[in-house]
Formats: structure tokens, C-alpha cells, sequence
């Protein structure tokens, strides 16, 4: 049994009502999840909002077993109210940010106590939400398996999304020269002033001959690749020897073509990764190098970047946003009756 119970058997969450539009995310009361041995129960401060929460909310992107198949949500931030009887890392009242497989859309979601975060110095508790699905995202696609360098040049498509921004400040912090692609003049501002070097508005600009113009032909040491489709090709032309693209999305089509002789002559990897299905394990490792490597350079060279916050029974609307793509930066969904007194 936990060695604490909430003192609330029921709460509000966020479901998905059948798949759909936005409209089909309605408030419901559920019961109060309890932790296992090795979990933590969270009350939920917030939670981001982000793509693969969309593609839930379609039919597109299943919760993987053991989690609420109906409520979306992968990170939150919040306040620890019942631990599982084996957890060791955290206590009753510590304040974390958390990846999570799902069911973040609620007032108290069960997290494995390993991909919890302390809140990084000078972020509040609110807008530590939006760091976790992130910030787990590009350590694990730029620098464990982009085998990321300082010094190297990488090319964030999607800089004005959740990702593009993460990806932006901590490659500039980790010692990189950033290029980025967005689809407007102010979000190509936007990327600038996070520490891109270079942001080419794609509906303007052809980026891979901006690039090669840029770089007098030398092209890009890595690229973060959220596009897929017809971007495919134009990144491998623009990869310098030995260079890597790692695919985290295809949001421009599944397939896409490429030039073997490419690969094969510059010696090219051609990579990518889903990070939900990872293993706890796999996650927590991500987890310690965040806290050691990326949150002391909080907040002086790397901060939240929040676009608009919704309440919580206001998910439709933010899915709406979210599709969109009007935003710069991060959707939050925020608990306003965190930290209230509840029922016994």
C-alpha cells in the first residue's frame, strides 16, 4: 500500500469522448489514481500541451497498456501527495515537473518516481510544465543518439514549436551554431532571439540553398527533422560528412525519398525515434543527464518559452491552437485548484 493516500477519492479530467476534433475532449470525474511501489502520485499545477496529444485525440497515437486510454497528457508539474511504498528519490510535498505516458490531463496523475524532475531554479511550478516532453525529446534524439558535438551545426526544423525552442537553447548553451526553419517572419524573429544564427521562413525561402549560401556550401553537421516527406532528400544534400539526421515526426507525409549515393558517399546516418514506448529505465537515464547537464543553466542561458495558458476544462481550445500552428512555443493546461483544500 502507498505510505500516503490522497485526500480526495475523485477528480477532474480531461477525456477523450470518441475520436475526433477538438470538441471531443469533455470534463469528467474520475477516481484518484493511487501509485504503485515505485510511483509517486502527482497533484497536477499544469500540463503541456503537444502534438502526439493531438494524434490521441484522432485515434492516432494509442496510450501504450497499464495507462488511461482516454486522457491525454504527457508532462505536468505539480506537487507530490502519496508516494509508493519502495519509492526512495522523492518525498510527500516535493514540487516536480514529470514525463508521463499519459493521463496528464487531470488534477493528480501516477508517475514512475524516475522521470521526475526538481522544479529548475528561478522557473515556477506553472511553467516547469512545459519543460518535460521537451526537453526529454531533444536530449534524447540531439545528443544521445545524434551523438551531438560543441562546435557543430545543426538545423532545428520546427524552431518555433515546442521542440524548436528547447532545441534552440540548449544546443546554443551546449555550445552549437543553430539553424532553424519557421513558417512566418515573426517566428523566424522568435528563433533569433533564442540563439539561432540563421531562421529561414520555408514559405518564403528555398532553406537549403539559404544554407548552403550560408555556410559556403558546408552544409549542416545534424539535423532535427519533425517534417519528414520532401524535407528528406533537401536534409540529406545538406549534410556534411559524417553527418546525422535523426526523424522525430513526419508531419509532411510518412514516405520519403533518398538518394543512396548520398548516404553512401558522405557516410551519412539516418535515424530516429518515439520516445513513449521507451523503457522507465530508459527514460530515467534521460532524467539524471537533464538534471546534471541542462538544469544548472537555468535561468540565465535557457528558459520556459510559453505561448498561452488555458484552465484545464479549456483543452478544446487549446488543441485548437495547437493545430493552428499560431503558436510560438509552448500550450499549457493549468489546475486552477492546485494546492486547494480537499475533501476527505
Amino acid at each position: 500500500m502507498p505510505f500516503n493516500q490522497p485526500n480526495t477519492t475523485k477528480m477532474r479530467a480531461i477525456c477523450i469522448s470518441e475520436y475526433g476534433d477538438p470538441g471531443v475532449l469533455v470534463c469528467s470525474e474520475r477516481p484518484t489514481p493511487l501509485p504503485g511501489p515505485h510511483e509517486v502520485l502527482i497533484e497536477t499545477a499544469a500540463a503541456g500541451v503537444n502534438r502526439p496529444d493531438v494524434a490521441q485525440r484522432k485515434g492516432n497515437y494509442p496510450a501504450p497498456a497499464g495507462v488511461a486510454a482516454d486522457i491525454p497528457g504527457l508532462e505536468v508539474s505539480g506537487r507530490i501527495v502519496a508516494i509508493g511504498e519502495d519509492v526512495k528519490l522523492w518525498e510527500i510535498g516535493d514540487e516536480v515537473c514529470a514525463l508521463v505516458a499519459g493521463a496528464g490531463y487531470a488534477e493528480f496523475v501516477v508517475c514512475p518516481e524516475e522521470q521526475c524532475l526538481v522544479i529548475p531554479e528561478g522557473i515556477s511550478v506553472t511553467q516547469a510544465a512545459s519543460l518535460p516532453e521537451t526537453f526529454f525529446t531533444v536530449w534524447n534524439n540531439v545528443f544521445d543518439i545524434g551523438r551531438f558535438h560543441p562546435g557543430e551545426r545543426v538545423l532545428v526544423h520546427g524552431g518555433s514549436s515546442g521542440i524548436g525552442v528547447s532545441a534552440i537553447q540548449i544546443i546554443k548553451a551546449m555550445g552549437g551554431i543553430v539553424f532553424a526553419t519557421a513558417g512566418s517572419s515573426e517566428k523566424c524573429a522568435a528563433c533569433q532571439d533564442l540563439g539561432a544564427e540563421l531562421a529561414i521562413n520555408y514559405k518564403e525561402a528555398d532553406f537549403e540553398k539559404t544554407i548552403n549560401q550560408h555556410t559556403s556550401g558546408q552544409g549542416v553537421d545534424l539535423v532535427l527533422d519533425m517534417v519528414g516527406g520532401d524535407y528528406t532528400n533537401r536534409n540529406i544534400n545538406l549534410l556534411a560528412p559524417m553527418g546525422r539526421l535523426v526523424i522525430i515526426n513526419a508531419m509532411r507525409g510518412r514516405m520519403g525519398s533518398v538518394d543512396l549515393i548520398q548516404v553512401m558517399k558522405k557516410r551519412l546516418t539516418i535515424t530516429g525515434s518515439t520516445l513513449r514506448p521507451q523503457s522507465i529505465a530508459y527514460k530515467g537515464t534521460i532524467a539524471k543527464a537533464l538534471m546534471s547537464k541542462i538544469w544548472p543553466l537555468f535561468p540565465e542561458k535557457i528558459k520556459p518559452v510559453i505561448y498561452r495558458t488555458f484552465a484545464l476544462e479549456d483543452a478544446a481550445k487549446a488543441h485548437e491552437l495547437m493545430e493552428s500552428s499560431d503558436h510560438i512555443g509552448k500550450i499549457l493546461l493549468i489546475n486552477e485548484r492546485y494546492g486547494e483544500p480537499k475533501p476527505s
